[in-house]
């Protein structure tokens, strides 16, 4: 089921507690599948506390790993018909392609998006649109590097159509990458998933391609830094 992040909560007007919340806004919560990561290297940390060495590799590790699953608020935009970003990221490709064929849904060529991720990227990704998922597929392939316009084809990936309200139809794929060898998604078909929502990550770097309707007009071009659940794709 798809996860919503956390909120930031109600602000405490007290002088403490105003600089805990100012903490909280700055610092993103961690993902839960980051959690062993994290753990692992601060015991080792806590193990070789002696050695400084092993100290410093630890606890470095450590906040390596809680950089890359962080998990920051988002507020997608409110206005009908929109398809945000489903990642953040750097817009690779702006084109048109036929959808993974797992999904059953036709050689017709559709408009896309794809958002490739670097490492230092947040990884989370998140709803395009608000709809009822319909299907997920998960396919075995390569870990070409992911900003390779093949690698949509070759590379491992699970890919999910989401059926709109209106009828619209909007087919979001998660892209392994060269050092991606994880790919988490957390949706099932029949769920109601709410645009912006978290459905799913991919570890370590990455690529997600969105399909759109035919006759959608992508608002994004190639090279334009998108920010998941708020940069908006299109308007349906």
């Amino acid at each position: 089921m798809a996860r919503r992040p956390t909120p930031p909560g109600t602000p405490d007007t007290t002088a403490l507690g105003h600089m805990a919340d100012l903490v909280r806004a700055a610092v993103p919560p961690l993902h839960p599948a980051g959690l062993p990561f994290v753990a692992v290297p601060l015991a080792v940390a806590v193990v070789g506390g002696r050695n400084k060495w092993v100290r410093r590799a630890g606890i470095g590790a450590a906040l390596a790993c809680a950089t890359f699953f962080r998990h920051p608020h988002r507020v997608p935009p409110n206005r009908p018909g929109v398809v945000v970003a489903p990642a953040d990221g750097e817009v690779a490709l702006v084109d048109t392609a036929v959808p993974p064929a797992e999904l059953g849904l036709g050689d017709q060529p559709l408009p896309r998006v794809s958002i490739f991720l670097s490492v230092l990227d947040v990884h989370v990704q998140r709803v395009p649109v608000a709809g009822t998922v319909r299907d997920v597929q998960h396919q075995p392939g390569k870990f070409l590097s992911a900003d390779l316009p093949e690698a949509s084809d070759a590379n491992e990936r699970t890919s999910m159509v989401i059926d709109t309200a209106d009828g619209e139809q909007v087919v979001v794929v998660q892209i392994a990458g060269l050092l991606a060898r994880r790919i988490v998604c957390d949706a099932q078909p029949g769920d109601v998933l709410t645009i912006g929502d978290t459905y799913g990550l991919i570890r370590f770097g990455s690529r997600v391609d969105t399909y759109f309707p035919v006759g959608t007009e992508p608002l994004v071009t190639v090279g334009q830094r998108t920010v998941g659940a708020e940069t908006v794709l299109a308007v349906l």
